[in-house]
C-alpha cells in the first residue's frame, strides 16, 4: 500500500526469533518514517518450544492491540548451517506472520538488509 502525501500508514515490523522476537512500529508519512515504539518478546529459555511459540503469539497480539498497525512486515530468514535451528526459527517466523494475519493485516516479507537500509539509511 502506497500512502498518499496526506495519509499516514502505521506499520509493524517484526524480526522473529525464539529467544527474542524484536518488533518496531513506525508511521509511514509519504517518504518519511516516524518512530512510534519498539520492543521485544522474550520467552524464557527454559520453556518448551510450544510454550515459547505461544509466548511470541501472545506478546505480538498485545503489540497489535496497543498500537493498531494497518500493515505488518516480517524479516525473511537466512539459511543457517544448522538445519534444526533453521527449522525452529521458521516456526517462530510462522507465528510472527500468523498473528498479524489473524488480525486482518497484510503481511509483507523483506530481506533483513533491505529493512535496515530503509529504516536507518545504511
Amino acid at each position: 500500500m502506497t500512502p498518499s502525501p496526506n495519509h499516514s500508514v502505521r506499520i509493524l515490523g517484526v524480526d522473529p526469533g525464539l529467544r527474542r522476537t524484536g518488533w518496531g512500529v513506525v508511521e509511514s508519512e509519504g517518504n518519511r518514517l516516524v518512530y512510534v515504539a519498539c520492543g521485544s518478546v522474550e520467552p524464557r529459555d527454559t520453556l518448551p518450544l510450544a510454550e515459547r511459540l505461544l509466548a511470541i503469539h501472545d506478546g505480538l497480539a498485545k503489540v497489535l492491540a496497543a498500537y493498531a498497525p494497518a500493515e505488518a512486515a516480517v524479516e525473511q530468514t537466512f539459511v543457517n548451517k544448522d538445519g534444526a535451528a533453521t527449522l525452529k526459527l521458521g516456526q517462530a517466523r510462522g507465528v510472527a506472520m500468523l498473528v498479524p494475519a489473524m488480525h486482518g493485516l497484510l503481511v509483507a516479507e523483506y530481506a533483513p538488509n533491505l529493512v535496515k537500509k530503509t529504516v536507518v539509511g545504511a
